[in-house]
């Protein structure tokens, strides 16, 4: 009998921010696929008996190409295995989830899309920034960094964003910071435009470096912030001074029932030794 799976959203860092749902499909997971920026105490939630395949992937460094992640997902659920694809933030939301899900569509797999907490939206609301205001933002775009320097995308699309009155969200935008505020800078956007960029949103790294479009740049230079990074332009950001409420340092984290249990998740940046792992590359 085919197996089924789950595309689930692991949600923007903090372990708390995973839905009942993603829990529960966790729980009774026989496979969990999952990428570099999910939690490791997330992890804690699958069975002992779960194999965990790291896939995740970095600028530098693709352990998995998509195809492989694709094969393994395939061929997981036809040995009749219950497969969790596990996606930080949403799996809709720049995390490959709607071509992973077209693939088990024509393979005739029965999956599940279980929505996570995007750090589109997450991020700017830990830093103390809504996304949208009345009387700052009546919407908000979410690009990625990516985007900026690419051929397919357009002036006309920049230019679109650059006279927007709404919020501007780039994920994945750090190394491309400078290059972006130029761009939206040359098409009319005003460098004293309020910016911030903020790093391990949620969790207790986090970190926030503000500044305007003209110094973007040079403010998350000066903090020295790293990725994982979200670029926030608008202004929105004036409100963090005001009703910014996380304070990371103080930060409480509490030991997960997984844990108490003595479940254990594999080292971060290692990935488990796997047989299935190994037989996807053999193929």
């Amino acid at each position: 009998m085919a197996g089924k799976v789950y595309l689930v959203g692991a949600g923007p860092g903090d372990p708390g921010l995973l839905t009942l749902r993603g829990k529960a499909c966790l729980e009774t997971a026989d496979v969990v696929l999952y990428d570099r920026l999910v939690s490791p105490e997330i992890l804690l939630f699958a069975a002992k008996s779960a194999q965990r395949v790291d896939v995740g992937k970095r600028p530098d460094n693709h352990r998995y190409r998509q195809e492989e992640i694709n094969t393994l997902l395939v061929e997981q659920a036809l040995a009749g295995k219950r497969v969790v694809r596990l996606k930080g933030g949403d799996p809709f939301v720049f995390g490959r989830g709607g071509e992973e899900a077209q693939v088990l569509a024509r393979h005739g797999i029965d999956f599940e899309v279980v929505p996570g907490v995007t750090s589109a939206v997450a991020a700017l609301a830990y830093a103390g920034i809504p996304v949208t205001h009345r009387d700052y933002a009546p919407g908000f775009h979410v690009v990625t960094g990516h985007a900026c320097l690419t051929s397919t995308s357009s002036d006309a699309e920049w230019l679109a964003l650059a006279h927007s009155q709404g919020t501007l969200v780039v994920l994945m935008g750090l190394a491309q910071v400078a290059a972006i505020s130029h761009r939206l800078m040359a098409l009319g956007k005003a460098a004293d435009t309020p910016a911030a960029v903020i790093s391990k949103a949620t969790t207790a790294d986090q970190q926030m470096a503000v500044g305007t479009l003209a110094t973007l740049a040079t403010v998350a230079a000066d903090e020295r912030i790293v990725s994982p990074a979200i670029l926030v332009i608008g202004g929105v950001v004036d409100l963090a001074s005001q009703i910014a409420w996380f304070h990371p340092q103080t930060a409480t984290i509490t030991e997960s029932e997984q844990e108490k249990e003595g479940r254990e998740c594999p080292e971060e940046g290692k990935s488990p030794s796997s047989d299935l792992a190994q037989a996807v590359r053999n193929t």
